[in-house]
């Protein structure tokens, strides 16, 4: 039997002795063996804190890039994937979801990069903060990456997403990834990686994986290490307890498998019923409920079960049960025979609880297969449980797989204290007719969950679904649920790095920054910058404008051409009245007589206007004041060329003050332009 090779130290490596052995989810045929014993965890940990001194020197735009062609790759291979993700007994569909959804995240994660970020090392969080009183000292937080390496121990169920949706983050922070993927699944996992290794488009070190235990890596881990963990809460909360994790201060992020809910709001209608027997159903059958996300608790209002079971059991009995690869099979097999043992013991448990009302033990069932019998196949389980407050199993057993189980509620108080019995959970959806106020509902189910899916007609025509992470949305909930986080954007890569508070003067924070706080020495320039291609502008290059003094006329005229008659503005006797005491400019006759003032008007390497950030306006400037800009390029970023014939040109955030003839700030802002670069 084909042993599974760990990619460890730059080459590929068989761990000694007899592995466990793992079997095709369909078929039972034996696939391969898994062991890494003998295999050398300190050499390789070496390994990725070489690999990732490469990435840290990597700016994030170059690692977005990175990101991106890796993507493309695996992209490209995608069949030789989907074909391997069969033996899992995935269908399609389910592959789909864990394949292509994993490389949609690399995606995400690149564009989200390059689009918020600057193309820099390290990440600055927040505003310069003074801390004088003369602005001579300051601070502002930044966060570097950690030279450590992330270790990822993932589950059996998303053998593609659950490792590139962690993957993603990693990279981009500048941190190498040791990814330990599930016995059942690791075939899959290997191939992906040994695809992404092969391209040659990540530094070495920057990715390994090992196929068969840890040994003793977590002991070998330092504080600069990151561990992941996604599972079961009893295997994560084992994790959690190592000592070296306490010892060492070793961030742990774990989100585990919790026992999740819909809810069907009271006073739902045939609209909302119809959205949650959908939503039941699919959650029950995508992956054959093999998601940490899945559906386990099924609440309605008591009234309405009748008319909810009715409608989940019909749907239920059409779904076709069998090999994936059979024309018309709607869901596969258990990933695999330990899982199915453990699913049916579930199921057992909860059946003390609750009523099976169909799947489950109850009779034989039909599996288009050839030989049934040596597949994991089990068929959607659904229970009904009539007194849930008297019964702790069917909120605390999760079976991990194609099982639900139905409980009616009288009150929203008691459905709120029924939810909370679960301890956790990752996700929730409330289901509720268009126009129904659930806000109250939502406030008090929030502290139980990672993520709240709030489903009506409208939201139903778009609606990524109930158990769909997503790139931007941070995925983990509380209690049982693991306590973490993981995804949420840009969150996900400062999980990875490390935050540090700076205090500095001005100018040093400039220097650290690479980018201009108020304060910081400034450049001058007989030549405007409007005048200058993205080359040759420099980090505090200033330009303080002529003056202007605003009149009557100004006010009148603004007030005519924007359409914006406000008193504060036109109404002499109205504005006396008012906190100002006499009519004051527009907020935006001041942003626009700014702009007169500092804009060079020939046409020049600057392109277009890109936006307007942080405005505020802080003094009123009255008829008769007199106003100045100081105009100083804040920071700048390059954009990447798509295509060869493209015109070069970089993003420069502008920094605006406009002062008053008492030096007074009136307003702040910032301007970013596209620029035209020389090169």
């Amino acid at each position: 039997m084909e042993k599974l090779q760990s990619y460890m130290s730059g080459e590929w490596q068989a761990g000694a002795g007899a592995g466990r052995p793992v079997r095709h989810a369909v078929t039972g045929e034996s696939l391969y063996e898994v062991t890494s014993e003998g295999l050398d965890m300190a050499a390789m940990l070496d390994f990725a804190r070489q690999g990732g001194k490469t990435l840290a020197a990597m700016s994030f735009h170059q690692r977005a890039l990175m990101l991106k062609n890796l993507a493309s790759h695996l992209a490209s291979q995608k069949e030789d994937f989907y074909a391997l993700s069969t033996a899992t007994g995935a269908t399609r569909k389910d592959g789909w979801i864990d394949i292509e959804g994993g490389f949609a995240t690399l995606f995400t994660y690149s564009s989200l990069v390059r689009r918020e970020l600057s193309d820099e090392r390290i990440l600055i969080e927040d505003d310069w903060t003074p801390l004088s009183r003369k602005g001579g000292f300051g601070a502002r937080h930044i966060l570097t990456p950690k030279p450590g390496v992330a270790v990822h121990i993932n589950a059996f169920n998303f053998p593609v997403w659950g490792m590139l949706e962690k993957l993603a983050p990693t990279l981009l922070a500048g941190m190498p990834a040791i990814i330990k993927p599930a016995t059942d699944g690791a075939q899959l996992a290997q191939a992906v990686v040994k695809s992404a290794v092969e391209s040659g488009i990540l530094p070495a070190g920057a990715l390994q994986i090992i196929c068969g235990g840890v040994n003793n890596l977590l002991d070998l881990l330092g504080p600069q290490d990151v561990v992941t963990f996604t599972g079961s809460a009893q295997t994560g909360q084992t994790l959690r307890a190592h000592p070296n994790f306490n010892r060492q201060s070793i961030p742990f992020t774990m989100e585990a498998d919790s026992v999740n809910s819909a809810i069907l709001a009271e006073g739902a209608g045939e609209d909302a019923i119809k959205l949650f027997v959908r939503e039941v159903m699919r959650e029950m059958t995508t992956k054959a409920g093999q998601k940490c996300t899945a559906i386990r608790r099924a609440f309605m209002p008591r009234d309405l079960l009748p008319r909810v079971k009715d409608a989940l059991l019909a749907r239920l009995g059409k779904v076709v049960l069998g090999d994936p690869a059979k024309e018309g099979v709607t869901m596969g097999p258990l990933a695999s025979q330990r899982q199915l043992k453990d699913v049916s013991e579930r199921v057992e448990q909860l059946s003390a609880q609750a009523e099976i009302l169909c799947g489950g033990h109850l009779a034989p069932f039909e599996v288009q297969a050839d030989e049934p019998e040596k597949g994991a196949f089990y068929p959607p389980t659904l229970l009904l449980c009539n007194q849930p407050k008297e019964s702790p199993a069917v909120h605390t057993t999760e079976a991990f797989g194609p099982v639900c189980t139905l409980l009616p509620y009288d009150s929203e108080d008691e459905l709120v204290e029924l939810v909370a019995l679960g301890e956790g959970s990752l996700v929730a959806s409330v289901v509720f007719e268009a126009g129904q106020d659930v806000s109250e509902l939502v406030g008090r189910l929030g502290p139980w969950h990672g993520r709240l899916h709030l489903l009506d007609p409208i939201s139903a025509e778009e609606s990524t679904g109930h158990g769909s992470p997503l790139p931007h949305l941070v995925h983990g909930g509380p209690g049982r649920a693991g306590g973490g986080q993981e995804l949420g954007g840009l969150r996900a890569v400062k999980h990875y790095m490390q935050r540090t508070a700076i205090q500095a003067s001005p100018g040093a924070m400039s220097q650290v920054t690479h980018s201009w706080n108020t304060g910081a020495p400034v450049i001058t320039d007989r030549v405007h910058p409007f005048r200058k291609y993205f080359d040759e502008l420099a980090i505090g290059e200033q330009l303080k404008t002529a003056r202007r003094t605003v009149t009557e006329a100004d006010l009148v005229n603004f007030g005519c051409l924007s359409g914006d008659h406000f008193y504060a503005h036109m109404d002499k006797i109205a504005a006396a009245e008012s906190l100002f005491g006499e009519r004051v400019a527009h907020g935006y006759f001041v942003v626009s007589a700014a702009a007169g003032l500092f804009v060079d008007a020939a046409p020049g390497p600057v392109i277009a206007n890109y936006g307007m950030e942080g405005l505020r306006f802080i003094e009123p400037v009255k008829i008769g004041d007199t106003i100045q800009v100081e105009f100083t390029c804040k920071q700048k970023t390059r954009k990447p060329q798509r295509n060869p014939e493209d015109l070069p040109q970089g993003v420069v955030v502008w920094d605006i003050k406009v002062k008053n003839q008492r030096d007074e700030l009136v307003a702040s802002y910032d301007i970013l332009t596209l620029v035209q670069a020389k090169d």
